[in-house]
């Protein structure tokens, strides 16, 4: 098992190894395995690749993502500027049914809403508008409107587990009630925890997960 101390110094490193990420002005720290990421970086979607470096470290629980964006001169839009770039890249994104999904920019925050079929496509409106020049944070409202069974849901989602060979699927059990899918159990690592709940985000019908799976020490 490794100590808070050891997990700073892990999570620290990968950062800097990372060429998507200048660390200069990351803090890190560590209680009880949970990480708490501080300080600033040039853009969003730098934030976000951050908490993908440290989510891949071995022997973390969970992570605090405090890190906030500080914008270059450069890289500053008016929020009419980058609500015209967000829908032109929304709308260049075939799978993404714009007909039932709205945006609002607020200094340079996005907020989206609206309703569509599949997760997949909820979280696919939301990375697109990452890389954009500008955005400071995206809230994803936007809701998952298919139903499905619960019986039906419950045995896709173990069913995808039995497949997966990264996942540990006898050590995870599944409740589902209406849309909302509850994992509880043991995983090996925190990727394999990611890696159960995008799993249960594929199949059709569900509109929430509830992750109450550990990681193992």
């Amino acid at each position: 098992m490794k100590t808070d101390a050891e997990l700073r110094s892990n999570v620290e490193k990968e950062l800097e190894w990372d060429p998507r990420i200048d660390a200069r002005d990351i803090g890190v720290a560590v209680k009880g395995g949970v990480v708490t990421l501080s300080g600033e970086v040039r853009s969003y979607v730098e934030r976000w690749a951050a908490q993908d470096a440290a989510e891949v470290v071995g022997g973390v629980k969970a992570i605090a993502n405090e890190i906030e964006v500080a914008l270059a001169g450069s890289s500053h839009r008016s929020d009419t500027e980058l609500a015209a770039a967000a829908l032109t890249a929304l709308n260049s994104h075939v799978a993404i049914p714009m007909a039932d999904i709205k945006l609002a920019v607020n200094n340079g925050w996005i907020t989206l809403t609206g309703q569509v079929p599949f997760w997949y496509q909820k979280q696919d409106a939301e990375n697109t508008l990452r890389n954009l020049w500008g955005v400071t944070g995206i809230s994803n409202d936007i809701e998952i409107k298919t139903t499905v069974s619960a019986a039906d849901a419950k045995t896709r989602i173990e069913d995808a587990f039995r497949r997966h060979a990264k996942i540990e699927a006898d050590k995870i059990r599944v409740h589902v009630v209406g849309g909302t899918v509850t994992l509880e159990g043991e995983v090996g690592t925190w990727q394999e925890r990611g890696d159960a709940e995008f799993a249960v985000w594929a199949a059709p019908g569900v509109t929430n997960v509830k992750d109450n799976l550990t990681v193992r020490a």
